[in-house]
């Protein structure tokens, strides 16, 4: 599908930029990583050089929407508002306009977002982005102790704050605050302005808001400036931050959005992870408003209640995870849900975690649209590899991303004969920054990203997930992949969710442990554990099943719903056989 005929026509050099700033920060741009340890940036399509140069994402978004055409046309739906297009072009003009002559930021000035899933919240996003500000979005599960290593990184000294969420925030502030100078060379978390996701005219944002023009000249920001920071979700630890640019925000609509989803202005999308992450502001933010479509941002909405919404707002995209998809379904098998109806959906997407077949074949039996599997990552800004509308199969990631290129390799970097599983590596128009650098070349070699993904690529040239490289687990010289076994055990009827890890054994170096969610009204008993061992044994090669079975009632998981395996290493050990 081509881009939209007013994309790269009607761009923000025509909506007009302000001057640049006698003031402005330069903390991100001399804390990227030395050239020497960029990833290489390929280019898509025309390439990143048919943005130009003088380039403000959010502008693009909004401003550039409403002047071709959109400005009636609704564009964010949730929270028991409406925006329309022109709506949003006018309120973050507005809130804009607090930020820099209430407040005083400039551009390069790290801002903190800490709200729900709402409209507001997008407007808040695209409010700071116009004055120039780079965004670090953060979710309402974090705590103040969590909030203040992002503040301390960034070094962030503004924050735009749900009301419902102050606590955490104020914490941080006032622990701050109540150090010398001596005591911490960080700078203070100095302005906190409070709005409310369920009003936009209410708190002092909005009040503030509400006088202001409803014109704004943006900020005269570069493709090449850093707009956006996102710490990594946290699978295996201690998040990191990244740092992505004005062009990338717009190239991941303009490749995954447009090239797989060929997302169009009557889509309506809908979604479970939360703008926090890049995920979720690229699935329920940027693809929606860069291509005319709607966004339904919903703020509690739990897996089981997708259904429901999906049918209500006759929704044709959604994006989740596969824990999600896989409670989706066990919820419409209940006659609560007999009534929901998903013939408006056109597709569905899973990322955060690898599909897995189970999941994806019940999805064609019960659904019929294609659930497409892709992998992204904070590094990369968003899905890279992925399935399309008309090729989409289990077990399979499927192919690069127009403008992407990726390869299976050995350890030396050499390219694997297809078939053969090794370390994933891509590039393509975005790729990994580390702010300061830390673990920069790490994930980055020889201009190449590595994902930490084990992969093999089949002689169609698709991709298959095998593993995290960190979690292959090696049992008296066997390398058995843990997820191979958590899709043996969830072709059982009576495992709704399960996640097998590692763990040390004196005799075989390491066992398979299986940490397992019965469904409702089931018991875990010794009977079960030989059930389920037996029921692997016959699906996958025998010595693959799970030595040991740990029976839990939920299983740790990021906001984006990528399961945490690492805390499961620290849960002891459960049945044996």
């Amino acid at each position: 599908m081509s881009l939209p005929a007013f994309i790269g026509r009607c761009c923000c050099k025509d909506m007009g930029l302000s001057e640049p700033s006698e003031h402005k920060d330069p903390f991100c741009r001399d804390r990227l990583p030395a050239t020497s340890v960029m990833p290489d940036f390929l280019q898509h399509g025309e390439g990143n050089s048919s943005y130009p140069v003088e380039l403000n994402a959010a502008v693009e978004l909004s401003d550039v929407m409403a002047a071709c055409g959109y400005g009636d046309k609704v564009a964010l739906i949730g929270a028991g508002q409406h925006f329309t297009y022109a709506d949003v072009v006018m309120w973050s003009n507005k809130i804009a306009r607090v930020l820099v002559d209430d407040i005083g930021i400039v551009p390069g000035n790290r801002v903190l977002i800490r709200s729900y899933n709402n409209p507001v919240h997008v407007i808040c996003w695209l409010a700071a982005t116009k004055a120039g500000a780079v965004v670090i979005n953060t979710a309402p599960q974090l705590r103040a102790r969590e909030l203040q290593q992002i503040i301390d990184e960034a070094a962030v000294e503004y924050a735009l704050c749900d009301l419902r969420l102050r606590d955490a925030l104020e914490a941080c502030q006032s622990q701050r605050e109540g150090q010398s100078q001596d005591q911490s060379q960080k700078k203070a978390l100095r302005h906190i302005v409070f709005f409310d996701g369920r009003d936009i005219e209410a708190g002092d944002l909005g009040a503030r808001a509400h006088k202001k023009r409803p014109d704004f000249c943006a900020a005269k920001t570069s493709r090449d400036d850093v707009a956006l920071m996102a710490a990594t979700s946290g699978s295996t630890g201690t998040p990191k931050i990244t740092m992505h640019y004005h062009r990338d925000i717009l190239a991941i609509a303009d490749g995954y959005a447009a090239d797989i989803l060929r997302i169009r202005p009557e889509d309506k999308i809908i979604g479970t992870p939360p703008l926090a992450f890049t995920y979720g502001l690229g699935a329920l933010a940027v693809f929606p408003l860069r291509f005319g479509a709607s966004a339904i941002l919903e703020e509690h909405l739990r897996p089981e209640d997708m259904c429901q919404q999906i049918t209500a707002h006759q929704a044709s995209l959604c994006f989740s995870s596969p824990a999600a998809y896989r409670m989706m379904l066990d919820a419409m098998a209940h006659e609560d849900f007999a009534v929901a109806d998903l013939s408006s959906l056109r597709a569905g997407v899973s990322a955060g975690d690898t599909l897995p077949a189970p999941v994806y074949e019940a999805w064609q039996r019960q659904i019929g649209v294609p659930l497409l599997d892709g992998i992204g990552s904070t590094e990369m800004l968003h899905i890279f590899i992925s399935n399309r509308l008309d090729e989409h199969e289990a077990a399979c990631t499927g192919r690069p991303v127009r403008g992407y290129v990726a390869k299976v390799v050995d350890e030396r970097g050499e390219t694997l004969p297809k078939g053969q599983a090794g370390r994933l590596a891509v590039k393509g128009p975005t790729g990994c920054r580390y702010l300061h650098g830390k673990e920069q070349t790490r994930y980055v070699q020889d201009g190449w990203n590595y994902t930490g993904d084990c992969f093999y690529q089949d002689e169609g040239g698709r991709f298959h997930f095998v593993a995290r490289m960190d979690e292959m687990i090696i049992s008296s010289g066997y390398n058995i992949a843990g997820r191979e076994v958590e899709a043996a055990l969830l072709t059982h009827r009576d495992v709704l969710e399960c996640a097998v890890i590692g763990v040390p054994d004196e005799l075989r170096g390491a066992i398979v442990e299986a940490h397992v969610v019965l469904r409702a009204g089931l018991s875990p008993t010794d009977a079960k554990v030989r059930q389920l061992q037996d029921h692997v044994k016959a699906v996958i090669a025998p010595y693959k099943y799970p030595r040991s079975i740990v029976f839990r009632e939920s299983l740790p998981k990021t906001e984006t719903g990528k399961m945490q395996r690492y805390l499961l290493q620290r849960s002891g050990h459960g049945q044996e056989g």
